[in-house]
């Protein structure tokens, strides 16, 4: 029989799983699906402006006045609200669902990495193990299971709009404007971008639209309420508002927050880099949008197997040789990007970058929230909340310049924070190592477990 615990997890994640195989297949698509004005990388934009927003003080106060179950049910019927707004899409419709799902973002997120938290140190106490390795485990099932929503939501899209009849030849003088090669700024104009049938559009966010309620009604069923009792708590004794409001702010207090900016931004760069930059200015640029969704397949299932595994040997190797390794893989892909003229006769080629990306990408993903429930585990719900309002913040910017700055300076940029995060992150690793935090005390969840 598994525990409890385990078996919350994985509730969790194929949550997850099913939300994000929508959201996922969307946010894919948008640079090349709804290129006319930039309207689609606008909405990315507008999302994440609006998680950092919520980030700022959403979090706490709907963690701890609903629990984490029905906070995660809640942020995920704003993500559902989002592929509603693509049935029609225009600026307004997806701008205000985007700005519903970026409410519901930052509050989904933290609930998430704080229910994983709380069960790996519970179960930690229950086997005489470290909490920290027993986190890393879990968020590394976590990410397995849940990276794999980039394989599911992306065969839907390329199945369904490999349907379409009327995909284009690519001629070869537009070849010439793939990649660093030319400013990439003009793509969204050319034959390889031409918007699939109405219809087929229909089917797949009808689609998508499916699976998000099926993973709304999955957590409300499934998930065991794990900090019932501590919300019932609050809501009975509250605290003053602005003490809560200000939980996120309060902790930037601590150097050890401010030294990990770099590596939680980061973490936004290099995902908005994919999803925008590659996918259009060397998949859709190249190739045609019909093959966005498989490079993304093999980028999702190379991040859900090596999610899954560097979950496990973290423990062995510690998190500074995956993130060196994750670091190394990330500045290869980045060189060798600004140096590689795509070309349709090297096929292979682009499924071995987002291959390499998945795989840089398990470890910030897995090690980074596995970190912050280490660093900071009596402020679970301020310190995740930081998480994701950082890497909003790295999303933004990235999805902010896409429109007017030229693939080569995009890719410089991306370079100079990687080589930041290099400097900064061993500060915080090397402190921890001489003074380990301690593990938050056991007996405030463990009568959810007897």
């Amino acid at each position: 029989m598994i525990s409890r615990n385990f078996k919350n997890v994985l509730v969790v994640s194929i949550g997850f799983l099913s939300l994000f195989t929508a959201y996922g297949g969307l946010q894919s698509l948008q640079s090349s699906l709804n290129a006319e004005q930039g309207m689609g990388v606008a909405s990315l934009s507008v999302i994440y402006a609006s998680i950092i927003i919520s980030s700022m003080f959403l979090p706490p106060i709907m963690i701890k006045n609903l629990g984490c179950k029905w906070t995660i049910v809640v942020g995920m019927a704003c993500y559902v609200s989002y592929s509603f707004g693509n049935l029609y899409p225009g600026w307004y419709t997806l701008i205000p669902t985007s700005v519903i799902l970026g409410l519901g973002g930052s509050p989904l997120w933290s609930a998430k990495c704080t229910y994983l938290t709380i069960s790996g140190n519970v179960q930690a106490a229950k086997e005489g193990k470290k909490g920290a390795d027993v986190i890393n485990q879990y968020f590394g099932i976590f990410f397995f299971i849940f990276q794999s929503s980039a394989v599911w939501g992306n065969l839907m899209s390329s199945l369904i709009f490999g349907q379409d009849n009327k995909i284009a030849n690519i001629p070869e003088e537009q070849l010439q404007s793939c990649g660093a090669a030319d400013c990439g700024l003009n793509i969204s104009g050319n034959s390889t971008t031409i918007r699939p049938a109405q219809e087929l559009v229909w089917t797949l966010v009808g689609c998508y639209i499916g699976v998000g309620v099926l993973a709304m009604i999955i957590i409300a069923v499934f998930l065991d309420n794990i900090d019932r009792d501590q919300a019932n708590q609050f809501r009975e004794n509250r605290e003053p508002f602005c003490q809560t409001f200000l939980a996120t702010f309060r902790l930037l207090k601590d150097w050890r927050l401010l030294t990990l900016i770099p590596l939680t931004m980061y973490s936004g760069f290099e995902q908005s880099f994919l999803s925008g930059e590659y996918t259009k200015n060397y998949v859709t640029c190249a190739l045609g949008i019909h093959y966005v969704g498989f490079v993304m397949m093999c980028f999702g299932a190379s991040n859900s197997v090596c999610s899954f595994l560097f979950g496990r040997l973290a423990q062995y190797t510690g998190r500074a040789t995956l993130f060196c390794l994750a670091a190394v893989a990330n500045l290869s892909c980045v060189i060798a990007l600004l140096l590689w003229r795509p070309h349709p006769d090297e096929l292979p080629v682009f499924f071995v970058f987002p291959a390499l990306w998945g795989m840089a990408d398990a470890i910030w993903q897995t090690q980074t929230n596995a970190l912050y429930g280490v660093l900071f585990p009596r402020d679970k719900e301020a310190a995740f909340a930081n998480y994701r309002m950082w890497e909003s913040l790295g999303f933004v910017i990235a999805f902010a310049y896409s429109t007017f700055l030229c693939l080569e300076y995009k890719l410089y940029i991306l370079l100079a924070v990687l080589v930041l995060t290099i400097i900064t992150y061993p500060i915080v690793e090397y402190y921890e190592h001489k003074h380990p935090t301690k593990p938050i005390e056991q007996a405030t969840y463990q009568t959810m477990f007897q």
